[in-house]
This record gives structure tokens, C-alpha cells and sequence, in this order.
């Protein structure tokens, strides 16, 4: 398995933003996230980068670290979003070597912490994510934040 940052020119950028708005998205809004990802694949900054896990040439998980995951917390930054492993590859570990992967690519970015959120319960605390409180996104529901130090 390979991890690949999505880029402009990768073979992968097509397949991967449909692969991110099958898992994430709705009917209503493939244009958000093709216009994320391509505005990402093309930006000199930072974040935001989309990334996939690839195994025999196929997409087999994804997730991005974003600037915010649209919630209120907007003092936080940068968020893991979209973790996502294929149903017939999970229980291999990959959901933790992305996770690990977004936590060594926020280092090397200079970032002291990685943030999320869930609504999955114990699965982020087995690798050690602290729940730090909970946020609230724009339709004024609320779910639990997760942190985790970039230090390792």
C-alpha cells in the first residue's frame, strides 16, 4: 500500500474525487468537493491536501487535512478530515497508518496538533486521540473534537 498526496497532474485526481464525494458528499454536492480537491491539487499553500491509499491500483482509503472541518472551531487548524478505509480492506490497519500519515505530514508542515471530529465512538482513542470537548457545525448540532500531538 502506498499513500499519495493528490496533485493537479496525478492519474488519480478524477477517480479520487469521486472516491471522496461517494463516501462524504450527497447528491447536492459533487461541485464542493471537486472544487476542493482541484483547488488544493494547485494551491502553493500548506493545506488543504487530500491524500489516498493506494493498493494495486486502486483507491483503498482517503482522508485530507484541512484549515476546518466547518465547524466553530475556527481557532484550531489544521483538521483531519474524511478518513476513510474500503469496506473489504478494513481490519488491516490502514485506518491507523492514514492516521499516522496525516499526524507525520502536520509535523512536517509545522503544525504541534492535529484536530478532528466524530461521531464514532473508542475507535480514535485506541490510537491515542484525546476527546477534547465538542464543536458545533452551522446547522447548530454538535459533535465531538479530537486531538492529537504531532510529536512523536
Amino acid at each position: 500500500m502506498e499513500i499519495i498526496e493528490i496533485r493537479n497532474k496525478d492519474q488519480l485526481l478524477d477517480k479520487a474525487i469521486q472516491v471522496f464525494w461517494q463516501q462524504w458528499g450527497s447528491e447536492e454536492n459533487f461541485k464542493f468537493y471537486e472544487d476542493a480537491i482541484l483547488h488544493s491539487a494547485t494551491t502553493s499553500s500548506d493545506i488543504p491536501r487530500f491524500y489516498v491509499a493506494v493498493e494495486d491500483g486502486q483507491i483503498i482509503g482517503t482522508y485530507a487535512i484541512l484549515r476546518n472541518d466547518i465547524n466553530s472551531r475556527q481557532d484550531l487548524c489544521p483538521w483531519l478530515a474524511c478518513l476513510y478505509v474500503a469496506e473489504g480492506h478494513r481490519g488491516k490497519g490502514i485506518g491507523a497508518k492514514l492516521l499516522e500519515h496525516g499526524l507525520e505530514v502536520a509535523a512536517e508542515k509545522g503544525y504541534d496538533n492535529l484536530y478532528l471530529t466524530t461521531d464514532l465512538e473508542n475507535y480514535y482513542e485506541r490510537y491515542g486521540w484525546k476527546n477534547s470537548g465538542i464543536v458545533y457545525g452551522p446547522d447548530g448540532g454538535s459533535i465531538k473534537l479530537y486531538e492529537k500531538s504531532t510529536a512523536q
